[in-house]
């Protein structure tokens, strides 16, 4: 802890904040989402479809909103969008927890995941310019912080839920309150200023520009693998463990054993894998490295689909729960070395140019491929369970990391991974 708050020091006084803005906004992000479906089913009697509905509005309303909140991010500064970002969460978590009518609920859900389009591209194109020439290692530091938010937000969340989910509603709300206040009064808004050179023309014009970078669209394309692979701690892994542990306390324990082993891994090794890597292997190496590993990350699930399963007691508790907490260790590992590297690669295709909308972009482009992948998961555990082949998923995801490992080594191979000319600097004309 001391050498990461040390690291934390070293950067500007910008940086700083916005890696600790990001543990708040996911510890009142993670405190309330994980309990909301229980709420709505339980406490407002929502039918099944009906808590989908309102789950899924959250999602698509930020995933498809992504490209325009990186676009205002962009056009209007980083500051402004981070800031309405967080007001409009703070409304809609608040009206989560004070409404019971649908049309309300919906409404609520679709502001939270706007919120998150409007201020996730602008906190990561802030980043990359306070950090200067530090970006790698300061995009190493901002997911300890993130991971950190995602592993104590649920612990508040079930805590305050034992009072009231409204409870639970409020206290996120206010968080976001705060948070807002905080950027209005203590975040600079110049760091912008480099980027927003690029802001010049119609925002249909520089989408076209953006989707003309073929080097960048490769690149989200390869990445997408990455996003399927690492949401497995959510979907695969917890459905593998209830398979064999069963729904009881044993099942709920060692699901929670998987998110431990994912956040605490990485709160304690990301710098120190990122320093490792970056003094080892180019960006390019170290992405198809970090595939590799996430793929390989379901071997040792595929090794215990070989083994006969116990009919109950310490053999099938073991077999519950070490293969998949293998698989969420290297699932992290593999994160660890990407992420950093890839929030790089994402500026540097851009030509230090429209970051946020790169970013904008590049979010919608993986959560599509989220969607489809986690689709194509579930069927595959369906297909894997009335075939009786337990082995198929743990075959088919390793498959999709070797193929995006191989594809993003050819990219780098080939240089696309590195732009040959690099952006015209800003003007001051430019800067607003």
């Amino acid at each position: 802890m001391k050498g990461t708050l040390a690291q934390l020091r070293s950067y500007e006084r910008s940086a700083q904040l916005l890696m600790v803005n990001q543990f708040t906004i996911n510890l009142g992000f993670y405190m309330l989402m994980p309990y909301l479906a229980a709420h709505l089913s339980g406490t407002l009697g929502l039918a099944g479809w009906l808590v989908g509905l309102v789950l899924g509005v959250r999602n698509f309303s930020q995933q498809g909103m992504f490209l325009v909140g990186g676009a205002l991010a962009d056009r209007f500064g980083y500051k402004p969008l981070i800031v309405a970002g967080c007001l409009l969460r703070t409304a809609g978590f608040a009206t989560l927890g004070l409404v019971d009518s649908l049309p309300a609920l919906l409404a609520a859900s679709a502001a939270t995941g706007l919120a998150g389009a409007l201020f996730n591209p602008a906190v990561r194109a802030y980043l990359a310019v306070a950090a200067g020439e530090r970006r790698l290692e300061a995009f190493a530091l901002f997911n300890v912080f993130y991971q950190a938010g995602i592993l104590l937000g649920p612990l508040v969340g079930m805590v305050l839920t034992g009072v009231g989910f409204r409870v639970t509603c409020l206290v996120a709300a206010g968080i976001f309150a705060l948070l807002s206040v905080v950027q209005i009064r203590a975040l600079p808004a110049r760091a912008e200023q480099r980027v927003r050179g690029g802001a010049e023309g119609s925002v249909l014009s520089q989408w076209r520009g953006i989707l003309a970078n073929r080097p960048f669209l490769l690149f989200s394309g390869a990445m997408i693998g990455s996003y399927v692979l690492s949401f497995q701690v959510y979907l695969a892994l917890p459905l593998e463990v209830r398979r064999l542990g069963g729904e009881g306390e044993f099942g709920t324990a060692a699901v929670a054993v998987l998110f431990a082993v994912s956040g605490l891994s990485t709160i304690l090794g990301q710098t120190r894998v990122t320093t490792w890597c970056k003094a080892r292997m180019p960006a390019g190496r170290a992405l198809a490295w970090g595939l590799l590993t996430m793929g390989l990350a379901f071997v040792p699930l595929l090794a215990a689909s070989a083994l006969p399963v116990p009919e109950a007691g310490l053999g099938r508790w073991a077999l519950a729960a070490v293969p998949p907490a293998l698989s969420a260790l290297l699932l992290a590992v593999g994160t660890m070395i990407t992420y950093p590297f890839e929030m790089d690669t994402i500026v540097r295709l851009s030509g230090d140019r429209l970051v946020a909308t790169h970013y904008g972009l590049y979010n919608t482009i993986c959560g599509v491929g989220i969607t489809l992948g986690n689709l194509l998961t579930g069927a595959a555990l369906d297909a894997s369970r009335t075939a009786g082949i337990p082995a198929l998923p743990w075959i088919a995801l390793p498959v999709l990391g070797l193929a995006c490992a191989a594809a993003l080594y050819g990219l780098h191979r080939t240089g696309r991974l590195t732009p040959a000319v690099k952006a015209r600097p800003a003007t001051a004309s430019t800067t607003g």
